[in-house]
C-alpha cells in the first residue's frame, strides 16, 4: 500500500491569504474534550512517522532530516496537550489572536507550555502580539513585515528565525512572494539585523486526486520550484537557508521527494478540524 492511500481529504491549512487575520476567529472551545474522530493521537503519530520515513527512504534521504510540525489550528488546547504527551513541543498556528488565547490557557494552567510557530499571514499591527508568543515565523512575504518585525525585535534586544513564504501554486488566494520575486526580496533582509531568515515555506496546488498523474506531476512542480529558488539562494550566498516547509497531511511524499526539511501536518494528526465537542 503507498502513503497516499486512504488519505485524509486537502488539509484546510492550504488556504493562508491576506485578512484571515481580520476574522479573530478562535474555536469556541479552546479547552473542549475531544470527540471519537480526534483520540488515538499517539497513534496517528506513529502513523506519519511512517509515512515520512518511508518517503524518505524512497527518496535516498535521512528521517531525521524531515522535522514534523504539527498544525493545532483551531484544535482544542486538550488535545495540543494529548500531543505533548507524545512527545511533540512545537505547534503551528495560523492566527495569532488563536495563539494569543491558547498560550493564556497553558499559563493559567501552570504547565509546560509549547512553542508556537506562526505559519499564516501576519499583519503588521498584531506584530507585538505575536512576537510576545511565537519561537519563529514561517511566513514573512513583504519588505515592510520584516521592518516592523525587526524594529520591535531591536527594542526586546533578541533576534526570530523566519521563513520567506513564496507562492509556488500561483493562486490569487494564497499569500507569499511570486518566485520572480524572491532574489531580490532575500538580498534586501540582510538590512534587518534582527530577522534571521533560515529558509523557504510554500503551499502547493491542492491534491486532489492522489491517483492522478497530472494532479502529482502539478503539485510536485510546486515544490520544485521552491527546491530550485532555495539551490539559487545557496550559490548566491554561499550557503545558509537550510530550511524547506513545504508537503501537507496530503501531500507529504512528494514534498520529501523534493527535497522538504519539514512538513506541516493538521488533519493526519488532529482529524477534521472542530472535530471536539463543548466542554460540560
Amino acid at each position: 500500500m503507498s502513503g497516499f492511500d486512504s488519505l485524509p481529504s486537502p488539509d484546510p491549512h492550504d488556504s493562508h491569504r491576506p485578512g484571515d487575520e481580520k476574522t479573530g476567529h478562535v474555536p469556541s472551545s479552546l479547552s473542549a474534550k475531544t470527540s471519537p474522530a480526534t483520540t488515538g493521537f499517539a497513534q496517528r503519530l506513529a502513523q506519519v512517522r511512517g509515512r515520512i520515513d518511508a518517503a524518505c527512504v524512497a527518496a535516498g534521504r535521512d528521517p531525521e532530516d524531515v522535522r514534523l510540525l504539527p498544525v493545532s489550528k483551531t484544535h482544542p488546547v486538550s488535545l495540543i496537550e494529548e500531543a505533548m504527551a507524545a512527545g511533540c513541543q512545537e505547534f503551528g498556528e495560523n492566527r495569532v489572536q488563536e495563539i494569543v488565547t491558547k498560550a493564556e490557557a497553558f499559563d493559567a494552567s501552570g504547565g509546560a507550555a509549547p512553542t508556537w510557530v506562526l505559519i499564516g499571514h501576519l499583519q503588521r499591527n498584531k506584530v507585538a502580539a505575536a512576537l510576545r508568543h511565537v519561537g519563529a515565523i514561517h511566513s514573512l512575504d513583504s519588505l515592510a513585515l520584516a521592518e516592523t518585525l525587526d524594529r520591535h525585535l531591536a527594542a526586546e534586544n533578541r533576534t526570530l528565525d523566519v521563513l520567506v513564504q513564496v507562492n509556488t501554486s500561483g493562486e490569487a488566494t494564497k499569500s507569499g512572494l511570486s518566485p520572480d520575486d524572491v532574489l531580490d526580496f532575500t538580498a534586501q533582509l540582510s538590512a534587518f539585523e534582527h530577522v534571521r531568515p533560515r529558509g523557504l515555506m510554500t503551499i502547493a496546488l491542492p491534491l486532489r486526486d492522489p491517483a492522478s498523474a497530472e494532479d502529482r506531476a502539478a503539485v510536485t512542480a510546486c515544490f520544485t520550484r521552491l527546491s530550485d529558488l532555495r539551490a539559487r539562494l545557496r550559490d548566491r550566498d554561499g550557503g545558509g537557508w537550510d530550511d524547506l516547509s513545504m508537503g501537507m497531511s496530503h501531500d507529504l511524499e512528494l514534498a520529501i521527494a523534493a527535497g522538504s526539511t519539514c512538513v506541516r501536518v493538521g488533519t493526519a494528526l488532529f482529524g477534521v478540524r472542530g472535530g471536539y465537542v463543548q466542554s460540560r
